[in-house]
């Protein structure tokens, strides 16, 4: 089971959750909710002993006992901290922070794709040093259970190829322009109004998120990921309702996929969008929903598909996180043998 320095007799796992968005507030009410389900299976309690904050002026939701702070070092000076659970969106403070969490010897759970595409070998190699483990199913797909799938096949199966529709907001623009007939402003500003795009959603339509969790697959999929200006990356702000009209009358559909694929010692991705037909895995994923399909020599084609993001199905991919470096797995140490074979 899980060991911090210090704490080998502990009865009690202590988090602290750094950010407290969507993300970061679905993973404390989570706690709180299933804290029953989580001893039942760690056989110890987990507390939220920490928060940090941005606006020190916004109401939350947080029990008195839990400390509530903008410093991350008041954090790192608690008594006992065993996890340390990263929900914000920028690659600094987050990776530094991070850093400072495995030095002390925590396991650190993130779902900031960015900063892990950029900084991820970095924070594994660190945390093989320390003897803790890396956490990271939240940064790619949202609630569908990709990266742990990925572990599991790579037992015995060859990876041959992923193909993902990695962005829920790409797609439900897709979608509602196919079905509602809107023009590609009308439904990005519907997805803003729903909370599933940003203000400035560049990252999203232009391909960039989908991207950084297409280089994360790739590293666990095949130990390496190809040279990042090799990639052919293409958003879905060309794509217009003439389009979208003349595919449908084909029994066509666009939709944003990223694929990564193995030929020899070359890896090779793409994000862009496709026409896909009836027999495609992803011709009837629409919305805000994810799916990646995973080609092995053995187990053949495996498809799954989920909510790709929002409060609890990223909150389910973090605390499934939580219990996998709890129960002594070592993902961090695992992904290091791939990228050294």
């Amino acid at each position: 089971m899980i060991k911090s320095k210090g704490a080998d007799t502990m009865t009690v796992i202590k988090v602290a959750i750094l950010g407290f968005g969507t993300v970061g507030e679905g993973v404390y009410r989570t706690i709180q909710s299933h804290a029953e389900e989580l001893t039942a299976v760690l056989g110890k309690k987990v507390e939220v002993s920490a928060v940090l904050i941005k606006n020190t002026q916004k109401a939350r939701n947080i029990s008195e006992d839990v400390l509530v702070t903008t410093e991350f070092a008041e954090i790192l000076r608690l008594p006992q901290l065993d996890i340390v659970v990263e929900a914000i969106v920028e690659r600094e403070p987050p990776f530094s922070f991070l850093k400072k969490a495995i030095e002390r010897g925590c396991h650190i759970i993130t779902a900031n794709k960015e900063m892990f595409a950029h900084h991820g070998e970095e924070l594994l190699e660190l945390a093989e040093e320390n003897n803790v483990s890396v956490g990271y199913e939240a940064t790619v797909a949202g609630g569908i259970p990709v990266i742990q799938t990925l572990r599991q096949l790579l037992n015995i199966n060859r990876i041959k190829q992923v193909q993902g529709i990695l962005n829920g907001t790409s797609n439900f623009i897709l979608t509602e322009m196919r079905e509602k007939k809107q023009s590609f402003e009308q439904a990005l500003q519907l997805a803003q109004e729903n909370g599933f795009a940003e203000a400035d959603p560049t990252n999203d339509v232009e391909g960039f998120d989908a991207f950084y969790k297409t280089m994360i697959l790739s590293r666990i999929a095949f130990g390496e990921e190809p040279n990042w200006h090799d990639v052919e990356r293409e958003g879905i702000t060309a794509i217009t309702s003439e389009m979208i009209e003349t595919a449908e009358k084909l029994g066509l559909k666009y939709k944003h996929i990223a694929t990564i694929s193995r030929t020899g010692d070359q890896i090779k991705a793409t994000v862009r969008p496709a026409l896909i037909g009836s027999e495609h895995p992803f011709y009837h994923v629409e919305g805000v929903q994810n799916a990646v399909s995973i080609q092995s020599d053995i187990v053949g084609e495996i498809t799954l598909q989920g909510p790709g993001a929002g409060m609890f199905p990223t909150a389910s991919a973090v605390i499934e996180d939580l219990v996998y470096v709890c129960k002594n797995n070592k993902p961090a140490l695992r992904l290091r043998a791939l990228t050294t074979n």
